[in-house]
C-alpha cells in the first residue's frame, strides 16, 4: 500500500521510455489502455528501473488537475489529455472534488472551484476530460 497525499494514483505498466538530452519521456499504459505520459530526470529513469514492461504507478495531486467541459477538439500544452464522464461532484464550502471516469476504466480527481463546477456545468453524466502537465507527475515503483 502506498502512504502519499496525491489523490490521483494510476498503476499501469511502462510502454516507452524516451531519452532526451536533459530529461527522460516516459509513457504508462493503464490497465483499461489510457495512457500517461511522465517527464523525469534520467537520474530517475536509472534508479527506479524504468524500462518497458516494468510496473508503475503515476501519482498525481487534484489540485494539479485541470478539466475541460463537453467534447470540444482544443489544443492544449499539456501532454495528458484524457477523456471521460464526470462521475461524482462532492461539493465543499470553496471548492469541489470532481470525479472523472476515463475511457479506460481509470477515475481521475481534480479540485476546482464550486464556481466553476456551475460554469462548466459539471455534474454526474457530463462528457469531461482531465488535463495534467507531464512534469506533474511523481513516478513510482514497487519496491
Amino acid at each position: 500500500m502506498w502512504n502519499i497525499s496525491a489523490r490521483n494514483r494510476f498503476p499501469g505498466t511502462v510502454s516507452k521510455v524516451e531519452t532526451g538530452p536533459i530529461n527522460a519521456q516516459v509513457e504508462l499504459t493503464l490497465a483499461g489502455g489510457d495512457k500517461i505520459v511522465a517527464v523525469v530526470t534520467h537520474e530517475s529513469v536509472d534508479n527506479l528501473g524504468l524500462a518497458p514492461g516494468v510496473a508503475a504507478i503515476a501519482f498525481v495531486k487534484a489540485s494539479w488537475v485541470l478539466l475541460l467541459a463537453g467534447n470540444e477538439k482544443i489544443r492544449f500544452s499539456a501532454r495528458n489529455h484524457l477523456p471521460g464522464t464526470v462521475a461524482s461532484v462532492e461539493k465543499g464550502a470553496v471548492n469541489s472534488e470532481v470525479a472523472v471516469k476515463l475511457t479506460g476504466g481509470s477515475l481521475a480527481y481534480a479540485i476546482i472551484t464550486n464556481e466553476a463546477v456551475l460554469e462548466l456545468g459539471l455534474k454526474p453524466g457530463v462528457p469531461a476530460s482531465v488535463l495534467f502537465k507531464a512534469s506533474h507527475i511523481i513516478l513510482g515503483v514497487p519496491g
